[in-house]
């Protein structure tokens, strides 16, 4: 692909991830024509319909993601850092506010169930490395980490979001939810603290796809 097809592509998918989150799937395609600054033909050449806007859209997170992923583990000499990197690139790129805006559309088909599967490995690297290591408490998964990240990235309500309008509070909260998934000892609370839950099983990248692949049913 051309080095300025390329650059189309990249301003198109970063607008639509942008304006999906913002406005949901069946925001106007024009609006992320104009939030690219790319013309019309451009988008449509590339895309015959939404479908395939979302598909390649979640196909690109995915792909950054596992990026992401083996990035902060070449990177990183402590494995803990390298989760505490992949989690505020994940962040970054709004992956788990925007992810479960797609699947509500989402077709998934052989070459996206591989690219997740390729992330879910790169993920689960990480999260052993940390555990090995002996600074990541050992219930928490790969699947924590993603729910985490979505829980603290979902766009603030209107008024709000001018509190964090560049995402440093984002950043901010999750350092502060990060501190409390090491093994590291917290300070004595002034309280006494209500009984901590039993240890449960970590919660997987697979426990993720299982719950997000189930049809909704109804009684």
């Amino acid at each position: 692909m051309r080095a300025d097809a390329e650059r189309s592509r990249r301003r198109i998918l970063d607008a639509a991830r942008d304006v999906f989150l913002e406005r949901g799937l069946d925001a106007p395609l024009d609006l992320i024509v104009r939030r690219a600054g790319v013309g019309p033909a451009t988008l449509y050449r590339r895309y015959a319909d939404r479908e395939a806007l979302v598909r390649d859209l979640t196909g690109d997170l995915l792909s950054r993601l596992e990026a992401a992923a083996h990035q902060a583990a070449r990177e990183e000499g402590d494995a803990y850092d390298a989760v505490r990197r992949f989690v505020h690139a994940a962040a970054g790129l709004r992956m788990g506010a925007v992810i479960p805006v797609l699947l509500e559309r989402l077709v998934v088909d052989q070459e996206l169930i591989e690219s997740r599967t390729r992330t879910s490995e790169a993920l689960d690297d990480l999260i052993r490395a940390a555990h090995e290591s002996g600074r990541l408490r050992p219930e928490v998964g790969a699947g924590d980490l993603i729910l985490l990240s979505i829980r603290l990235s979902r766009p603030l309500p209107d008024g709000l979001s001018r509190l964090d309008a560049d995402g440093t509070l984002l950043h901010r909260h999750l350092d502060l939810a990060l501190d409390g998934l090491t093994t590291q000892a917290a300070p004595a609370p002034a309280l006494a603290p209500a009984p901590a839950p039993a240890p449960s099983e970590p919660l997987t990248f697979a426990d993720l796809v299982a719950a997000a692949d189930r049809p909704n049913t109804t009684d």
